[in-house]
């Protein structure tokens, strides 16, 4: 019982871990170096087929009648999309700045939008998975909205329009997010046995994300292991990725906390979709710049396996 309690109280760094070691035993294998092309394949298959899973139970767990606007959600977006605005500004003043490619780093990680598993996380931690889920699609919507008018005014591209940025982001992000929600009120309305059996699977979303997450550090060490960039870089982009998360966790609770709502505000603005900043770097800015999501990754869940470790000690002991 000790093993179980201990697995279930360390579920995100066990998570962590397991994925960066499974990495390490698998490429140290070269027996298996044939089956690399079928598990990138079943990886790519099976993180978006996990995150649907667990988005479609927790969305079934909110009420559609609470994913409203709050006022919060205003200042996170102002927040996120006023940085990346500025720090867009900074490069078309100065095209050839020193550490261009940490600036474009920090652009990555601050207009992020929120992750998709952030609403599973916001549950354990005690805030409203219901604002943070209204969030989450203003901050998707938002993103699609700024990145398409700043981004080409850095890197001009003839093939790119402002619809074509648009039409790319909203494909990349949107799927994932609206069809395990529309499935969810449809279950809701139309089988609600169906609905209460999947409300009573307490943790079970919790749990999925925990085998997401170990796929995803798995992904992040390897983009991470095959980064051609000068050590020096990577250290800098990790320093600024670290940054980013700290001051996006910071503002959000502080934020959220004037209205009463500084868990999920917090969540909002510090959880992101790290897939998405890999992908927008890789597609839009500099490629280097993609491993910054893939630190920010690491840093976000080592400060939500801190948090959560925080809040199982304070429930009383029975």
């Amino acid at each position: 019982m000790k093993i179980i309690r201990f697995l279930k109280d360390w579920t995100l760094p066990i998570a962590m871990c397991a994925g960066a070691a499974a990495y390490f035993v698998y490429t140290g294998i070269p027996a298996l170096a044939p089956t690399k092309p079928y598990v990138a394949r079943l990886v790519a298959i099976l993180q978006p087929a996990l995150i649907f899973a667990m988005l479609f139970i927790t969305f079934c767990k909110v009420d559609p009648k609470e994913l409203r606007p709050c006022r919060w959600h205003g200042w996170l977006l102002l927040i996120q999309s006023g940085s990346f605005a500025l720090l867009s500004l900074l490069l078309m003043l100065f095209p050839h700045l020193p550490g261009q490619v940490l600036v474009e780093g920090a652009m990555l990680c601050l207009i992020c939008p929120t992750a998709t598993a952030a609403a599973v996380v916001t549950g354990k931690l005690g805030g409203s998975a219901a604002s943070l889920t209204a969030y989450t699609i203003m901050a998707n919507l938002a993103t699609a909205l700024v990145v398409p008018v700043f981004v080409p005014l850095i890197y001009p591209h003839d093939d790119f329009s402002f619809w074509t940025y648009f039409a790319l982001i909203l494909g990349n992000v949107f799927p994932l997010l609206f069809c395990p929600f529309l499935l969810a009120m449809l279950v809701r309305y139309v089988f609600p046995r169906f609905h209460r059996v999947v409300v009573g699977c307490k943790d079970l979303a919790f749990y999925l994300w925990a085998i997401a997450l170990a796929l995803a550090i798995g992904v992040t060490v390897k983009s991470i292991m095959h980064s051609t960039v000068a050590v020096s870089y990577q250290l800098g982009i990790a320093a600024v990725s670290l940054v980013c998360c700290v001051f996006q966790f910071w503002a959000g609770k502080r934020i959220g906390a004037h209205y009463h709502d500084a868990t999920s505000a917090g969540q909002a603005l510090g959880q992101k979709n790290t897939v998405f900043a890999i992908w927008m770097g890789y597609t839009f800015m500099t490629p280097v710049t993609s491993i910054a999501g893939g630190f920010y990754s690491i840093w976000h869940n080592i400060y939500n396996s801190y948090q959560l470790y925080e809040k199982r000690k304070e429930k009383p002991v029975a």
